[in-house]
């Protein structure tokens, strides 16, 4: 693979209201700036969102799989470099990396599946020859992802809690005027603290002991698109409870079709937030923890 097919889609810094209770940049600021790194890379491949209009097509992400390997905090400066790791008739795969540009240390990489559709029925369109060969001018050899699947999620939400429920507001749709990455982030961090918060681990406990909720690695899934007015609704279940580890399940559903429309599977940690390491939980906690889990 040729290194220098690497393409710098986007450089900026952390700025504050950027910054969680966690006291780190907030993941649906992450995927904001995925978002555009997403749109770098489709204009560098001649699948900007201009062309494929002409062409009554759009470019979706389907999947993105995101493994959070160092903190960025306030005042940070990024970088992130993208790429193409393959393409085929049905989907191409984007790699992006976050780059601390203070140190050059690798903080974020994201692993995300983008499909074509028909703009007006979002049915998958395949991929042209000639647009596989441009994805893939742009091929690149990211860094090794660690091997292993995701268990088969739980059939049913039945052990969830509802967690989230509002409506997407005009500004967190994007170029398509669908809903954007963040929108949904956004409510999955909210409902984060509530699956919490129900055993325990609440915002005042947080605040009291110096602990906060630490994600290392989301696992998202786009099963639909939402405008602008749509009515959400998120439920959640806790998966896994280990010593300082946290698996949560969060369905986000249209409330007027009853259609799921997104799903994240993440994974986190208890974090002390003055060392920055993770911290067990507290036994009583732990124990209402496991009654909760979604068997």
């Amino acid at each position: 693979m040729d290194a220098t097919s690497w393409l710098e889609t986007y450089r900026g810094m952390v700025y504050r209201w950027e910054v969680d209770p966690v006291d780190h940049f907030t993941v649906a600021f992450y995927f904001a700036r995925f978002e555009d790194a997403t749109l770098a890379v489709l204009h560098a491949i001649g699948l900007d969102p201009e062309a494929l209009a002409r062409a009554g097509a759009a470019a979706v992400t389907t999947e993105c799989n995101v493994r959070y390997k160092r903190e960025l905090r306030v005042g940070d400066i990024l970088h992130i470099r993208s790429g193409v790791t393959a393409a085929d008739d049905d989907a191409i795969q984007v790699a992006h990396e976050v780059v601390d540009s203070g140190d050059g240390a690798l903080c974020t990489s994201v692993d995300q599946t983008i499909v074509l559709v028909e703009a007006a029925s979002r049915k998958r369109r395949p991929l042209t020859p000639a647009q596989r060969q441009a994805a893939l001018s742009r091929r690149v050899q990211p860094e090794a992802a660690p091997e292993g699947a995701a268990a088969a999620p739980p059939e049913s939400d039945k052990g969830f809690i509802d967690s989230a429920a509002d409506a997407i507001k005009p500004m967190e749709v994007n170029t398509s005027g669908e809903a954007g990455f963040a929108a949904y982030i956004h409510r999955f961090t909210a409902s984060n603290s509530q699956v919490l918060g129900a055993f325990g681990l609440t915002p005042e406990y947080c605040r009291r002991e110096h602990r906060g909720f630490s994600t290392f690695d989301f696992r998202l899934r786009f099963l639909g698109a939402l405008r602008a007015g749509d009515l959400v609704r998120v439920r959640s279940g806790l998966l896994h409870v280990g010593n300082s580890s946290i698996r949560i399940l969060h369905r986000l559903t249209n409330v007027r079709t009853g259609d799921l429309a997104c799903t994240l599977e993440q994974a986190g940690v208890n974090l002390d937030l003055d060392a920055r390491r993770p911290s067990p939980i507290p036994p009583e906690m732990k124990e209402r923890a496991l009654a909760l889990l979604v068997r």
